[in-house]
């Protein structure tokens, strides 16, 4: 096969050269946990479950310290079925991953070849993307006029390259949804050769019932992929653990390339027992639920344009008024030992995002806010 002009130039180099496109991709940067000065700061900027996890989580990672000789079980056998039962699944069409992002990057490698292109949403996230771009393929945004998914942009963006059209349901950084007829309405829209993937790591404190998860949608559905995490209402971000709902033909494609031993025994074992404890679960629902409106209603009480929220989050607009920005007051809210989001890389540098907290730290924000528009 003769040279292209990208590999003779790799071949003249004289020392490893990575393939094209993969210094163009900005890394991802996760959200601020240090405050220099301060010894045990609030974490408020990565949308962590703030309660931690459940008690018989943690009983059965220690468990798992008499089994680190061990490989763990490759088909992630009991978790399979301890999913497939509570969410009513077919075991077979399940795929497990080092959290969704694992599972997000399989998807892109399964289906992506350089030329072909994937649609995500203006402030979709960057996992996305950066998943595509290692694949050389193009990344297209559709733009979210008001910060909200629209259908007839989605569908704007895709052509006969597109191979996989991601949707974050409820959204990252936004927060916002498309309800069960819009979603409907993107995948009739989508050619059948396209892969719907809906990403669903919030998808348990969305409480709109307008608001659809998508696995009963993607039962009967050849193309649509719905994505699920453990790490934020089960709390279990430490451990990476993330699974997909898949068409079969998917689900076996996906893990014909996966690592073997891609999720570790005490992450399997662990899920199991979160996903049994439904008490930890209900008082994690109901813990955003109490504390998201009352955090909406005092920021907007200050006059902050603060986005309607179905996560475990809330995001908030700022002036631009110098004195008065997102970025100063994330500065200011850091000086009192409390860590929100700057989310300026999605392309919303008037924005912060805030994680629901504890009632200390939820008045603490409010408190600190109040303070630094008087100022």
């Amino acid at each position: 096969m003769p040279d292209t002009p990208a590999t003779s130039d790799r071949a003249r180099a004289g020392k490893p050269v990575p393939k094209p496109g993969i210094l163009d991709i900005q890394a991802y940067v996760p959200g601020k946990a240090k405050i220099e000065g301060v010894a045990e700061p609030i974490k408020l900027s990565s949308n962590e479950n703030i309660l931690g996890s459940s008690p018989a989580a943690r009983a059965a990672f220690l468990a798992a310290a008499d089994t680190l000789h061990l490989y763990p079980d490759s088909r992630t056998s009991a978790l399979r079925e301890a999913i497939a039962a509570h969410f009513k699944l077919e075991p077979e069409r399940l795929v497990f991953g080092d959290g969704t992002d694992e599972v997000l990057h399989l998807l892109n490698q399964v289906f992506l070849e350089p030329g072909d292109n994937i649609v995500m949403g203006e402030y979709g996230f960057s996992a996305y993307s950066i998943g595509a771009r290692a694949c050389q393929a193009e990344v297209r945004h559709a733009p979210e006029p008001g910060l909200h998914v629209s259908v007839e942009e989605m569908l704007a963006q895709v052509d006969d390259r597109t191979r996989l059209v991601f949707i974050t349901q409820p959204g990252n950084p936004t927060g916002t949804f498309l309800t069960g007829d819009e979603l409907r309405a993107l995948h009739a829209g989508l050619p059948s050769n396209v892969v719907l993937v809906l990403d669903g790591a919030y998808a348990e404190f969305a409480t709109d019932p307008r608001y659809d998860d998508g696995l009963d949608f993607a039962r009967g559905e050849d193309n649509v992929v719905v994505t699920r995490t453990f790490s934020k209402l089960h709390g279990l971000a430490a451990l990476r653990i993330g699974w997909a709902y898949c068409p079969a033909e998917i689900a076996d494609a996906v893990d014909r390339i996966r690592a073997p031993f891609n999720t570790s025994i005490a992450a399997q074992q662990a899920a199991v027992a979160a996903l049994a404890d439904t008490d930890f679960q209900e008082r994690s629902r109901q813990h955003v639920d109490r504390w998201r409106p009352w955090l909406t209603q005092q920021l907007g009480g200050l006059g902050l344009d603060v986005v309607a929220s179905q996560a475990n989050f809330v995001l908030v607009g700022f002036p631009t008024t110098p004195g008065k920005t997102a970025a100063e007051a994330e500065a200011w809210l850091a000086r009192r030992g409390l860590i929100v989001r700057g989310v300026s890389n999605y392309g919303l540098p008037h924005h912060l995002r805030i994680t629901i907290g504890l009632e200390e730290h939820n008045r603490a924000v409010i408190d600190g806010l109040t303070a630094f528009l008087k100022a």
